[in-house]
């Protein structure tokens, strides 16, 4: 509905039957209009998300999270699998300056 609390407290409260989710109901006559998307916000998760996409050591960017934590890079830089050309984007190309 475009539509968020605005500050107010919630009415009610539905709980699943385990016990472990909450979801919270708030009156509809008291919301307030959503704030506007701003290109930083839609930006944001882009680049989070390339983060954890970029290997540090040869730039691919690849469609899908890297084990950046246990190997620190991607496989074809770590232990020299091959990668599969379709799974990556191909980091930019040098720009050269005129001087």
């Amino acid at each position: 509905m475009g539509l968020r609390p605005g500050g107010r407290d919630p009415v009610a409260q539905m709980t699943c039957r385990s016990g472990k989710r909450v979801a919270y109901l708030y009156r509809v006559d008291l919301a307030v209009p959503k704030l506007p998307m701003t290109i930083a916000k839609e930006a944001a998760p882009d680049k989070a998300m390339a983060a954890r996409q970029t290997c540090p050591r040869c730039r691919r960017r690849y469609f899908a999270c890297l084990p950046l934590r246990t190997l620190g890079s991607c496989l074809e830089c770590h232990d020299g699998t091959p990668a599969e050309p379709s799974s990556y984007i191909a980091p930019p190309a040098k720009q050269l300056v005129a001087a």
